[in-house]
């Protein structure tokens, strides 16, 4: 049976129970949006939803209820791309900090020295997913331009100041030619690098962590280098201790 309408603005529930439910009627809407004027921006959705009568008017006159809504329904527009964004840069940023996470692991346990240097050239470049990953480190102006461990380089004194910058911690670019001093045999295929200065202790030079891509985009200057720092502290303070440096 069909709710029948009774006095008062009530109706027969339709479910057989004899309930009598309020009617909400247009003045019931209009009262509440009055006593809830941020109503819509708290509902922006519902706008999209609206269909609003266009009002007559005279030559030369704006209807600005148009006006006000095609100006909502654009910031609902520009809302939503922003959700999906974070969303995207959420999910990526939880992959990376994973990545990181697994790196860190690998790093502290290497058995030996010489396996963490093996970790570190050899296998972080798949967990990072990174084309090449290098170590450097500068020595005496006769030292040998090559230790005997694929991935490890011998710089000249000065090199990574000239490189990084005497007071920076790290240098990101894209679209480069890769330098033969940092990347070696692979440095024709480096198209975009990170170096990140490694200090491992007072008493000994400077090192530096080479990351190389292929991608010309894969690294730049306005990407996010905090997690790369974590890591790279963690490579100084693991690289010290094998090594039994002081701080």
């Amino acid at each position: 049976m069909d709710s029948q309408p009774d006095s008062g603005g009530t109706v027969t529930a339709p479910d057989g129970s004899g309930r009598q439910v309020k009617v909400i009627t247009a003045d019931d809407v209009v009262a509440y949006l009055k006593a809830h004027p941020t109503f819509f921006e708290g509902h922006p959705e519902l706008v999209e939803t609206m269909s609003m009568v266009p009002r007559v008017q005279g030559p030369g006159v704006i209807d600005m209820q148009q006006v006000i809504l095609k100006r909502l329904r654009g910031e609902i527009d520009r809302l939503k791309n922003e959700r999906t964004e974070i969303i995207a840069n959420s999910q990526q940023n939880q992959i990376v900090q994973s990545r990181i996470q697994a790196a860190v692991i690998s790093i502290i346990q290497a058995t030996t020295f010489e396996k963490m240097i093996h970790v570190v050239t050899h296998e972080l470049p798949e967990l990072l997913d990174v084309d090449f990953i290098t170590l450097a480190i500068e020595a005496n102006a006769d030292a040998p331009k090559r230790v005997p461990v694929r991935g490890v380089y011998v710089l000249a004194p000065g090199a990574i100041d000239a490189a990084i910058g005497p007071d920076k911690q790290a240098r990101l670019r894209s679209e480069i030619v890769g330098e033969e001093a940092f990347f070696g045999d692979v440095s024709r295929f480096v198209k975009s690098d990170v170096l990140m200065r490694l200090r491992v202790s007072s008493g000994s030079p400077d090192g530096v962590m080479c990351f190389g891509a292929r991608d010309p985009m894969a690294f730049g200057p306005e990407q996010a280098t905090e997690l790369l720092f974590f890591l790279a502290k963690v490579l100084e303070n693991t690289i010290r201790a094998w090594l039994d440096l002081p701080e």
